[in-house]
């Protein structure tokens, strides 16, 4: 794992840009290294090798999201949100965090739940409607997905404050689309973190479509430009470029671990899937666009790199698709073998301690379930 303690020291007041479209970039689309006097230090520690493991970890969550999305399609999940196209801005902000941050996502990161290391049972758990969570968020310094739009910022920013109350190195990432910006969660969590001065990153992943309707419609400027209205730094990254979202990372968590407060990263980035498995993306975005982004994709542009430096041989591509292909089936065996939950189980975990009102609902509902013939409902407990 890449920490931002290799980082140099000095003060980064922020926040400059470099690259086309007003972008920090790094490598670009054809997989050129671009020289950045503002940001190459901060990816100095990155070597060929290590740029070749973030080559992996791209490779195995996209296998990770397409298995996912087999599986759903196959009736083992309920549900899933697709990343495709976004490994790049997970990877390399997930891969620039201590142990000791704590990561507050939304439904779709399920690639910085790989580098946080989440169980790959745990990570489709919720999917599959197999209990109220998939993990425990203390065990891995990551609260579980947040499917209330926005809804995380706001946590994100209230344990940031506890971090500096406590005088803690440690920073909260919280990420979020590019819709979650008009929801006014997100704007009230910056306003608290830029008064307090708090150690928070808001993270947007700006995949160009909240859904069904294109961010211009909702983001006349772009939208790392409102947080500099909140009094918080911000940076506009090319988010499909692995190793400039790392290097970004780097800079705003470095601001935030010397007591400069909140910044705000805005990753351009695209969708190239559905929203969900129950969106179809046909109805409202036309293929030119689709291909336009499709050359831009973040595993062929470092691929393109790796190779013309010889390190993305022939042996290592074959072992990486390997490593993937052994992921997916991990996944997958976990998926199907997982086993149903009670139907008691629905009132665990609902509150911290017993109340008599889940209780009486507990005993209501076993007496429904003992109503069936007892071999039609099994695991009933009192």
């Amino acid at each position: 794992m890449f920490v931002d303690e290799l980082c140099p020291s000095t003060e980064h007041e922020v926040l400059p840009r470099t690259g086309g479209e007003g972008l920090i970039q790094l490598i670009t689309p054809d997989g050129k290294r671009r020289e950045s006097p503002e940001f190459d230090d901060w990816v100095l520690d990155v070597t060929d090798e290590q740029l070749a493991s973030l080559y992996e970890d791209m490779v195995v969550i996209r296998r990770i999201d397409t298995e996912a999305t087999y599986l759903q399609r196959q009736g083992e999940l309920a549900l899933w949100p697709p990343l495709l196209g976004q490994e790049a801005a997970q990877i390399g902000s997930g891969r620039a965090l201590r142990e000791d941050d704590f990561v507050f996502p939304s439904y779709r990161e399920n690639g910085v739940a790989y580098c946080r290391g989440v169980d790959l049972g745990d990570i489709v758990r919720v999917w599959r409607g197999n209990a109220h969570s998939g993990w425990d968020p203390y065990e891995l310094n990551m609260a579980t997905p947040q499917v209330i739009i926005g809804a995380q910022s706001l946590h994100a920013t209230g344990y940031a404050m506890g971090l500096k109350n406590d005088d803690s190195e440690a920073v909260a990432l919280t990420y979020f689309g590019d819709g979650a910006t008009s929801q006014g969660d997100v704007n009230e969590a910056m306003i608290f973190a830029a008064s307090f001065q708090v150690p928070v990153i808001f993270f947007c992943q700006n995949n160009q479509w909240a859904i069904s309707e294109p961010v211009g419609l909702q983001a006349r400027v772009p939208i790392s430009s409102r947080a500099p209205g909140f009094g918080i730094p911000s940076m506009r990254v090319d988010g499909n470029d692995v190793l400039a979202v790392l290097a970004a990372t780097r800079v705003a968590l470095h601001r935030a671990r010397t007591g400069g407060g909140p910044t705000f990263i805005e990753a351009v980035t695209y969708r190239m899937g559905p929203h969900t498995t129950a969106d179809d993306p046909t109805r409202y975005r036309d293929e030119a666009e689709m291909g336009e982004w499709a050359a831009k994709d973040p595993i062929s542009r470092l691929g393109a790199l790796l190779k013309s430096r010889g390190v993305l041989t022939e042996a290592l591509e074959s072992s990486v698709t390997a490593a993937a292909d052994v992921v997916a089936k991990e996944m997958r065996h976990a998926c199907i073998t997982m086993p149903p939950p009670a139907p008691m189980d629905v009132f665990s975990h609902v509150y911290s301690e017993p109340n008599s009102t889940l209780d009486t609902q507990k005993e209501n509902y076993a007496r429904y379930l003992q109503s069936f013939p007892a071999d039609s409902v099994e695991g009933i407990t009192q």
